[in-house]
């Protein structure tokens, strides 16, 4: 991260990357420089994307995870640690599901496996990621995006798991962003330094994405995922001086537009 928009000699972990924004987001990472390791649990999907980004020019492999499963999130960040060392300083954590459900008739396997992947998961990357990069070399700076989404300030029928789910990984974002700001790194010589990571967030409305089928909008009244794509490169390129706590990004067209 140096400000200049170029990632060559990094190496970005996207979840979520077999398809919609998480294949976007590798797509976009690729195309400035960066190594993009594809993780996911869906091996097809992953390939098409590694494949999609070779075709293009870019350079990335594909990693099996499962953000749900503890060892799983370990192996991962220990695995491209090991290989790729601090080159390993970008983590874009995209992976999402949504299970609809009113209060009549919610399932309580669903709703868990909604918070297991859409909180849970990511922050638990998220910590095993910053244990590791706390370490970076002085003058480095890693970098997190967190996916969240406009459900996080709205609420619908039928999306208890999906909009509670993302609030509370929208507050869960602006508490790791404190610490952030508050912690510091003790060096060797006794001296302090402030925490080498900025966590920043993107809030995106709907997205013609595969998840999005199922609540029938159509594609005209969503944004492609190359835009939101574009919002998280812009973000991990930015200068090490500049921080966007969370950006907000909308269709230009709301779904009530008078036609």
């Amino acid at each position: 991260m140096d400000g200049t928009g170029s990632l060559k000699g990094r190496v970005a972990l996207v979840t979520g990357g077999a398809s919609g924004l998480g294949r976007a987001t590798c797509v976009a990472l690729a195309e400035v420089g960066a190594h993009v390791a594809v993780a996911d649990i869906n091996a097809a999907g992953s390939e098409e994307t590694r494949a999609l980004v070779a075709d293009s020019g870019g350079s990335a492999d594909v990693v099996a995870l499962d953000v749900t499963d503890d060892a799983s999130r370990r192996d991962v960040v220990t695995r491209l640690f090991d290989r790729h060392g601090d080159a390993f300083d970008i983590l874009v954590n995209v992976a999402g599901i949504d299970r609809p459900g009113y209060i009549t008739d919610i399932d309580l396997a669903d709703y868990r496996q909604v918070q297991a992947v859409n909180v849970e998961g990511p922050i638990f990357l998220t910590s095993e990621f910053m244990k590791r990069v706390q370490n970076l070399p002085e003058g480095r700076t890693a970098d997190v995006v967190h996916i969240v989404s406009l459900s996080a300030l709205t609420s619908g029928s039928g999306a208890i798991a999906y909009n509670g789910s993302k609030a509370g990984f929208l507050n869960a974002t602006k508490c790791i962003q404190r610490e952030l700001r508050e912690k510091a790194v003790r060096l060797p010589d006794g001296s302090e330094r402030p925490f080498p990571c900025r966590l920043q967030s993107v809030i995106p409305a709907a997205m013609d994405t595969p998840m999005m089928e199922q609540w029938g909008i159509p594609p005209h009244l969503m944004m492609p995922p190359s835009a939101v794509a574009e919002m998280v490169r812009t973000l991990v390129t930015l200068h090490p001086s500049a921080f966007v706590p969370e950006m907000q990004i909308v269709p230009r067209l709301e779904p009530n537009f008078p036609r």
